[in-house]
């Protein structure tokens, strides 16, 4: 995943010298939710970080990738349903992510312009997750299968601000909507452990990363006035 990042970031350095950049990290929180422990929608429990691009095309839109990995942690115990603090289940999985979108700005973010400024934004696009497919075979703790990949719909609200000439830092939530259920073991992948399945088999799994992101902007400054 790291290696595709740098091609991706490599290719659109080359290739857009008209048009102004970003690169840095995020830092901040991950958490699950499906059908282990706690449904809250952003509980973060475990650390999560990455690196992060954009490409500038205008005030208002700007074309984004990122790397971010953290563990899934969750447990029954900290569900406010009865049913699962009573079966008390628990699991630890892995989430590497890759991202690529559209982020769009609710108000002009010139970054030429030596002003201070800010804006709401969202972001979206689509995710693929690399992570370890789990079952439930007796005990409180899956165990595990073999690795999988899931597709994921990035849905991030967040704010932002340039703090110095060529520093911005914003604060996000993103869910991801993958179009897999067995990030938790709850609905196993591989069809000889079909019988082990539980929970509501009709939904698929939700993991949010919140946090802080900090970037340098460098290039040319773009001619907006021809996008």
């Amino acid at each position: 995943m790291k290696r595709i990042f740098l091609v991706l970031f490599l290719i659109s350095l080359s290739s857009s010298k008209a048009q102004i950049h970003e690169v840095g990290v995020f830092l901040g929180g991950s958490n699950f939710i499906g059908d282990v422990g706690s449904t809250t929608y952003v509980n973060p429990n475990e650390l999560a970080y990455g690196l992060l691009y954009k490409w500038n095309k205008s005030p208002r839109h700007s074309w984004r990738a990122s790397y971010v990995q953290s563990k899934l942690t969750s447990r029954d115990s900290d569900s406010d349903m009865k049913s699962r603090k009573e079966r008390d289940y628990s699991f630890e999985n892995s989430a590497k992510e890759l991202s690529l979108g559209l982020e769009f700005n609710f108000f002009d973010f010139n970054q030429h312009d030596m002003t201070k400024k800010f804006t709401p934004y969202i972001y979206s696009g689509v995710s693929y997750t690399r992570y370890d497919g789990l079952y439930f075979a007796g005990g409180n703790y899956p165990k595990t299968e073999k690795k999988y990949g899931a597709l994921a719909i990035p849905m991030t609200i967040g704010v932002k601000a340039k703090v110095l000439d060529h520093w911005v830092i914003g604060l996000e939530a993103g869910a991801r909507y993958t179009f897999k259920d067995d990030i938790d073991g709850s609905n196993p992948t591989s069809d000889k452990l079909s019988h082990l399945k539980f929970g509501n088999t009709n939904s698929t799994d939700w993991y949010v990363f919140s946090g802080m992101t900090l970037t340098y902007t460098f290039g040319n400054k773009p001619c907006y006035c021809k996008q």
